[in-house]
């Protein structure tokens, strides 16, 4: 059976920090306010924009990343992002051609790929009609590529608002500029180490969307940008496709809560959809895992700025290795293979003890950014698949490995360049864990 694409546009920008996830969550709750059915989808791994997405608009936010995901799992996504949808939004990431060395990446790919439009937002605080050469480069750079039209962010005033228009109407008149937004602390966000502050810890979220709302709203003609929507290409939809990652067992506690915030929706959805039953539990709160569950799945997020609390939560440690002893698989990423581990030292430099059922400490003492897309090949039969099973994936964190191992590695890894990384993770009977955050399975060659 084949589908057609949803009518979408992609917000993208010449670079990030130009705001366009703030417009971006601007216009979908706009949008929700005006009665218009919209979802919304996040380009490349990012965890933390997308529970913003979904506070705007009221719907989970799925990720597309040409890089990390079968062709399959892509267009499951956009089948279900289209399901009882007037409009999807999806929002670009870091600059609309910026993406994995010599792998097609970027958000100008997925935008190619889905068939939908590009919006760009562009900071001009510190332009006049040059901004516009920026349009026209962009426009240029790539034919075929759609730029339907431009926004222009941070805008001092009426005056710089008529340069800009001027500008780009006489540069170039085939994009239109669908609004100039002032520059307002109102629109900004709190941001940390691997991004903006979630979403939970915004105490006055729905006021800050509110007014954001209300500022682009008044300064960018929404049913024009809103006309620029398309559908995109046809695809081929499997109504039982198989899950990005395999499930981990019948019954998965995933703990849920600050400290551990980084779960993909799809991941979590294709367990369902397998068969899974899915639980959640808070180790912030001293929960332990459901005692019925066969497995444990502990996603990334902040474990460092939570330690103390987490190295007193007897409940939920004591669970974890009440789980471990019972058989039951645990499975940890980044930050939950770091609480996994037997010790974690904050950014003050106290170490706080962990669950210690990997031989693994960790510290942010002295911080140590590791990024990247990472292609994972399993190194021994585990839960997960069989070895030279392969996935792909992202490495995104400032923790620096004090000690790894001894033990068995869980993956061998190389970047998204091919180049050899070497030994990810680690296993030890049912427990395993890395540093990685898995996004799918690996397209078979």
């Amino acid at each position: 059976m084949t589908r057609a694409s949803p009518p979408g546009i992609v917000i993208a920008a010449p670079a990030s920090g130009h705001g366009k996830t703030v417009f971006t969550l601007a216009l979908l709750r706009g949008l929700v306010r005006d009665g218009i059915a919209v979802s919304s989808a996040k380009a490349g791994p990012d965890y933390i924009d997308p529970r913003f997405h979904a506070a705007a608009s009221g719907r989970s936010c799925l990720n597309l990343d040409c890089w990390a995901m079968r062709p399959a799992t892509i267009d499951a996504a956009t089948a279900a992002l289209g399901r009882d949808a007037d409009l999807v939004v999806c929002e670009g990431v870091m600059g609309l051609f910026d993406g994995a060395d010599g792998e097609r990446a970027s958000t100008a790919d997925l935008a190619e790929l889905l068939g939908w439009p590009v919006i760009l937002v562009v900071d001009a605080r510190a332009q006049g009609a040059s901004a516009a050469a920026v349009v026209r480069g962009f426009a240029s750079h790539r034919p075929g590529l759609p730029l339907a039209g431009v926004v222009f962010n941070r805008v001092s005033g009426d005056r710089h608002a008529e340069i800009l228009r001027a500008a780009t109407a006489a540069s170039v008149p085939e994009v239109p500029v669908l609004g100039c937004i002032p520059r307002d602390p109102a629109l900004a966000l709190p941001e940390r180490h691997l991004g903006l502050v979630q979403a939970a810890e915004h105490a006055d979220l729905d006021r800050f969307l509110d007014r954001a709302a209300d500022i682009v709203a008044a300064h960018v003609d929404i049913e024009r940008l809103r006309g620029l929507a398309r559908r995109g290409r046809s695809f081929p939809v499997d109504d039982r496709p198989s899950p990005a990652i395999p499930p981990l067992g019948q019954r998965i506690a995933v703990a849920e809560d600050r400290a551990f915030q980084f779960a993909y929706p799809l991941v979590l959805d294709g367990w369902r959809k397998a068969g899974a039953e899915i639980g959640t539990f808070s180790p912030l709160a001293g929960e332990a895992p459901d005692t019925r569950a066969d497995a444990v799945y502990l996603p990334g997020g902040y474990p460092e700025l939570h330690a103390g609390t987490l190295a007193h939560a007897c409940g939920f440690l004591e669970g974890l290795r009440r789980a471990a002893a019972a058989g039951a698989i645990l499975f940890g990423e980044c930050g939950g293979y770091m609480v996994l581990g037997r010790g974690l030292v904050d950014a003050d430099g106290r170490r706080h003890a962990m669950a210690d059922l990997l031989p693994l400490e960790t510290s942010f003492a002295d911080r140590r950014l590791h990024l990247g897309y990472r292609e994972a090949a399993l190194a021994q039969d585990t839960p997960l698949g069989r070895k030279g099973a392969r996935f792909r994936g992202h490495e995104f964190h400032y923790a620096r490995t004090v000690a790894e191992g001894p033990g068995d590695a869980l993956f061998g890894c190389t970047d998204a360049r091919q180049r050899d990384l070497g030994a990810f993770g680690l296993v030890a009977g049912r427990v395993m864990g890395s540093f990685l955050h898995l996004i799918d399975r690996a397209a078979q060659p």
